[in-house]
């Protein structure tokens, strides 16, 4: 970043100098910003902006700001939730073998600036530590000044950050390289990549490798979008097959699987928390949605024809390793095979009609009220399967359903993988709504 007079910094020219004195140079850039006086070289746009912005919004350009660090539980609650956990090992694989080498780290942050994972050489992570550079942390730019973190987020963009442009002088002694995530579903920003070290490490290539390294993490989320979409395409075939009118299959963000009797689409823009029953779509009119495994099925029908969207859902726990949950509306039915404890949750959902709050599952699971970010994590994924059929505040199938809960014959068969208390109790006959023997669990109507 070296410059030539009233020229602007130059990234490529100090990487080639030494660390002292590129941190001379850039102290003396900012000083001079700070002080409103001429700077021997213009700070870089997307640094100029940012400083504006610390400026405005009052950020000590001395004073090291800190939030309070996320829990362990709640930054394990934002990590079963967000879908850059798809992608570690995608990132993993392209940085962290160079990482002990180049004394780098490896942050991975959400898009409200919370640090989720982080990983690479332990003498730089120490280092770190002292810095506040921690899981858990809060390194939005209004926070702690301009850093690859922060300011990635606000600019949309790849950014590096050198030594002193950084506005907290406490940042001086680093270097950080920072790309967003997008997903490609939607455009949403998900978070940061971050490679950070030392000073003396700094290279001008960083921020390419880390910028490539994102590209090809968006890659991986757009193969697993399109292998989401053929999912749900092999489910609603055969139910578009059954069908006499319209109807399109998509999922959540409206990207469409299949369609009948209408002239595809890409992508249909969905009204936000699209429940079942009837609805209008501007680019389809009339519509009645249904739930299915990962998705939507949209029919067009007038409002006078149109049955409802999901009538009955049948639990089915009778076959050991073989769970089930089985979904009926007016285009037809389908199933969604069940894991242990996925199984363990609808059981008990299907055992209380007025549902139960995260803690009372957790108690009912696992003994103990306090695992509720587990309890959420896992309901969030059924609930991906289940959209429509399962509500929440509180947990609980929804009021229109009918729900039928299928036991196995001998009590003592029931789901015998699981130590739950409520299971437990259920299999020595000393719960459970609907008996010892197969038949519904419970009945709420339509």
């Amino acid at each position: 970043m070296a410059h030539t007079s009233g020229g602007a910094v130059d990234v490529a020219r100090i990487a080639a100098m030494d660390a002292r004195e590129a941190a001379r140079l850039l102290k003396g850039v900012r000083a001079a910003a700070l002080a409103g006086d001429r700077p021997p070289a213009a700070p870089r746009p997307e640094i100029a902006e940012s400083w504006r912005r610390m400026l405005a919004g009052g950020v000590h350009p001395d004073r090291d700001a800190r939030s309070r660090l996320l829990s362990n539980a709640e930054t394990e609650e934002r990590r079963q939730v967000s879908p850059l956990r798809e992608i570690l090992p995608v990132l993993r694989e392209g940085l962290l073998p160079a990482l002990d080498e180049a004394l780098h780290i490896m942050v991975v942050a959400d898009a409200d600036g919370r640090l989720l994972w982080r990983e690479g050489h332990s003498t730089i992570l120490r280092k770190a530590d002292r810095l506040g550079f921690a899981v858990g942390a809060d390194w939005d730019e209004a926070v702690v000044g301009t850093n690859g973190v922060g300011t990635a987020l606000v600019a949309r963009r790849p950014v590096q950050v050198f030594s002193a442009e950084h506005f907290v002088s406490s940042h001086h002694d680093w270097t950080c390289a920072g790309a967003p995530v997008h997903d490609p579903r939607d455009g949403r920003l998900l978070g940061v990549v971050d490679v950070s070290g030392p000073l003396a490490t700094m290279h001008p290539a960083t921020l390419a490798w880390v910028t490539s390294v994102a590209r090809l993490a968006e890659h991986e989320l757009r193969v697993r979008h399109l292998e989401s979409l053929e999912r749900l395409r092999s489910v609603a075939a055969p139910l578009l097959a059954r069908l006499t009118g319209r109807a399109v299959a998509v999922d959540p963000h409206g990207w469409t699987a299949a369609v009948s009797g209408l002239a595809p689409a890409d992508r249909i823009p969905l009204p936000k928390g699209l429940r079942p029953g009837r609805l209008w779509i501007p680019q389809l009119g009339d519509c009645v949605a249904e739930p299915l495994p990962g998705g939507w099925l949209l029919r067009l029908e007038p409002a006078r024809t149109a049955g409802a969207a999901v009538s009955r859902v049948v639990l089915d726990l009778s076959r050991p390793r073989a769970w089930s949950a089985t979904v009926y509306g007016a285009a037809g039915s389908w199933s969604q095979e069940l894991t242990p404890r996925h199984a363990e949750l609808l059981f008990l959902l299907a055992e209380t009609p007025r549902g139960r709050t995260a803690a009372e599952l957790a108690a009912e699971l696992f003994g103990d009220p306090t695992r509720t970010v587990t309890v959420r994590a896992e309901l969030s994924r059924v609930r991906r399967h289940l959209a429509g059929v399962l509500t929440h505040r509180p947990y609980r199938f929804a009021e229109d359903v009918e729900v039928e809960l299928i036991r196995p014959e001998d009590p003592g068969l029931l789901l015998p993988h699981s130590t739950a208390p409520a299971v437990v109790r259920a299999r020595l006959g000393n719960g459970g709504a609907g008996g010892p023997g197969g038949g519904p669990g419970r009945d709420r109507g339509v």
